[in-house]
């Protein structure tokens, strides 16, 4: 019997002009971490964020790394953070030698709490004991409500760093997704609503902050004829050509933000009456991207486990996934603080990632959401 084709979880979706983009890149011989395409790539996207500046990097991670280390994070110090989230937004405050504190979601949107990191905030006021920073992030394509955030960290002249990885081209209100905090991370890893295979992107207002990121991601190489560096640094630029592949990415991202809003829609229309069945709702104070389509699973009312329909999609070579299982449910940080907890981790054990890819076609999400019907009815 053959085997039915890989249906993936999110994968890449290409336009009409990377390649374009790619050869120019080749054309000007610009194959090294720097050139053109990285200048008009920084440009685009900071226009289209609504930041003032933006600096190409190789990875998410490394953005967050940096803005950890602008922050002033060290050994010893606290950062808060969003437990509902991948290891990336913690890694990088573990990089500095920093503890974080996990604050718990919050249902309207999956994301930070407002309430309970302002209470966590004005206790560690009382005590002397202020973080560094707050990371925020914005999950699966929505953003956190963040004006509560934002006037509980100017409260305490505490800065926002805005996890933006997987909220690329959401709204809040009448502002982008990572414009709001000192600065905004993104991602453009393979599976995200724009790729360029690999690589992130730190924006902000700040044009100091921009300038010294852009510096130590460059080897922190001082202004000399010569080699000479006063600071330490790290490999942390974008290269010309991945550059390029952001600026073909970006310029169709409104059409793809389009189209995981009607993958969403499908799903909710085919599987949403199905019994203990509820979709990750969209909060009224922004527009979600549904990077990924995501919905929980009461056994008690469906008669079935999460588990058992990742399972079943998996044997029909379906991809998906759980909900991110917390930060503080992890081994590596079983030491560390949580507050509250209990929502993210209902939405751990309940919640599923439907494959959520933009170049779906209705053959397989109709293949898809049968292999799903069949399971509430066995």
């Amino acid at each position: 019997m053959k085997t039915p084709k890989r249906i993936f979880l999110s994968p890449p979706h290409m336009g009409e002009l990377e390649m374009q983009y790619i050869k120019e890149a080749f054309a000007s011989n610009y194959i090294a971490p720097m050139g053109p395409q990285i200048d008009l790539f920084e440009q685009e996207f900071a226009e289209y964020v609504g930041s003032r500046y933006a600096v190409a990097v190789s990875s998410g991670t490394a953005a967050l790394h940096l803005a950890m280390r602008y922050a002033g994070v060290g050994v010893g110090d606290t950062v808060i953070c969003s437990t509902l989230t991948f290891v990336a937004s913690a890694n990088a405050i573990l990089y500095q030698g920093a503890k974080p504190i996990f604050i718990d979601s919050e249902t309207k949107s999956w994301n930070m709490d407002p309430d309970l990191l302002l209470s966590t905030l004005t206790k560690m006021a009382d005590k002397h004991q202020l973080p560094k920073a707050v990371v925020v992030v914005h999950a699966y394509g929505q953003t956190a409500e963040m004006d509560p955030i934002v006037e509980a960290c100017e409260q305490f002249s505490v800065p926002i760093v805005e996890d933006a990885a997987e909220a690329l081209g959401a709204t809040y209100g009448n502002k982008m997704a990572g414009s709001i905090g000192l600065a905004g991370i993104f991602s453009f890893n393979g599976n995200k609503i724009m790729t360029t295979s690999g690589g992130g992107m730190l924006v902000s207002d700040d044009k100091g902050l921009t300038e010294k990121i852009r510096f130590w991601a460059t080897q922190a190489r001082d202004s000399q004829i010569f080699y000479e560096h006063s600071e330490m640094g790290y490999n942390y630029r974008m290269s010309n050509v991945l550059a390029a592949i952001g600026r073909g990415q970006l310029s169709i991202l409104p059409e793809r933000i389009k189209q995981k809003r009607n993958v969403f829609e499908y799903y909710k229309q085919e599987l949403g009456n199905l019994p203990g069945v509820s979709f990750m709702p969209e909060a009224s104070f922004g527009k979600a991207t549904r990077w990924l389509t995501c919905m929980t699973i009461d056994p008690a009312l469906a008669g079935i486990h999460r588990d058992a329909v990742i399972n079943r999609l998996d044997k029909e070579n379906i991809e998906s996934r759980p909900v991110w299982k917390p930060m503080h449910l992890q081994p590596l940080f079983r030491d560390s603080v949580i507050i509250g907890g209990k929502v993210s981790r209902h939405l751990f054990e309940h919640g599923v990632c439907l494959p959520s890819g933009s170049a779906l076609t209705s053959e397989d999400l109709e293949r898809i959401t049968h292999i799903i019907k069949e399971c509430f009815s066995v």
